[in-house]
């Protein structure tokens, strides 16, 4: 079954081995940049054939165990938790990228195959020469990069912190997005452990389950839709969720993450975790006298707020925040979570 969605993630034209400018690097939706990569060497290689394909990523790996997972032809290729929830449908491997490559050529003509995938595995770490021929430019970021391979797999929606050009150096792959207060129609899991380890919609985007999940048709009243095919990528701001499908028996996806602050101030997840912890269980009327703080020093704050304090003692307080005062905040919240 194909969800029923209406609205397309738009498409900006660049040529390709351009920058990818600030206009794209600040916008505020998803961005389908169709061909962007069309100059990759991987992607040509896609195109001649999957062996070709298989060949040149063969060719760029440095001989460094990888892990895969493995989920068998009843998991239809969603990668998801057990009937139970106590566990995973798939079982975890280290190994060798040729065993994966072998397996993923074993399976590729069966019906129903078993799902293949290997994730978010460091390209600079894993494929030295593979990054040094295939890769973008982003300006003002020095992001993370990663692959991502298997066959027709499905990854339920999740969100990532950093932002996101998500490039398609193989086959074909559909990613629906919905923007980030959409979370609460995507009927999230649990917060202690998920399949990548992030936390994902229980929501089956194959067959949705509209009695038991009524509030997902509102969030996919709010989806957008990118098909992407070999050279094409997507921009994808920080925490929109995603959902992400291998269409053909081999994919290959090349991430680059970056994030707009810099890794002194830590994962704002962290904060949630904390908010849990110390702020969800109070009484109603203490949840909303916190909600007014979070949102006068966090979430509407300006700079003028400070304006009463002198400079040199607003602390924690000042835009932007130092990294030594990044550091004390830091210890200090350490030194309260050991009472």
């Amino acid at each position: 079954m194909m969800l029923d969605i209406k609205n397309l993630v738009k498409e900006v034209f660049l040529p390709a081995g351009e920058s990818l400018p600030e206009h794209i690097v600040n916008a505020a939706e998803p961005v389908l940049l169709k061909g962007f990569i069309n100059h990759w060497p991987l992607v040509n290689a896609g195109k001649q054939s999957q062996d070709h394909a298989f060949e040149y990523i063969n060719n760029a790996y440095n001989g460094q165990p990888i892990s895969a997972y493995y989920a068998q032809p009843d998991a239809n290729g969603r990668i998801f938790y057990n009937a139970d929830f106590n566990g995973f449908n798939f079982q975890s491997a280290t190994l060798d990228l040729p065993t994966v490559l072998n397996k993923l050529k074993e399976v590729r003509d069966l019906a129903q195959p078993p799902a293949v995938y290997v994730g978010s595995t460091n390209i600079h770490r894993h494929f030295p020469s593979l990054n040094s021929e295939n890769n973008v430019t982003i300006e003002n970021a020095q992001p993370i990069t990663n692959l991502w391979l298997g066959n027709k797999t499905k990854i339920a929606a999740h969100f990532d912190f950093p932002n996101n050009l998500a490039c398609c150096a193989v086959g074909k792959r559909r990613f629906t997005l919905f923007p980030p207060e959409q979370v609460k129609n995507l009927y999230v899991g649990p917060k202690e452990f998920a399949p990548g380890g992030q936390d994902i919609s229980l929501v089956n985007f194959e067959q949705p389950d509209l009695t038991k999940h009524p509030k997902f048709q509102t969030a996919l009243d709010n989806a957008l839709v990118a098909n992407l095919e070999a050279g094409d990528a997507l921009f994808i701001p920080s925490m929109w969720w995603h959902h992400v499908e291998g269409l053909t028996s081999f994919n290959v996806l090349v991430t680059h993450w970056w994030r707009n602050s810099p890794a002194f101030m830590g994962r704002p997840d962290n904060a949630i975790e904390l908010a849990i912890l110390s702020i969800r269980n109070l009484p109603l009327e203490q949840r909303q006298a916190w909600k007014a703080l979070f949102e006068h020093y966090v979430f509407d704050h300006e700079d003028s707020d400070n304006a009463h304090i002198p400079e040199h003692a607003q602390g924690c307080l000042k835009q932007p925040m130092t990294e030594i005062e990044a550091r004390k905040l830091r210890a200090k919240l350490l030194e309260q979570l050991k009472r």
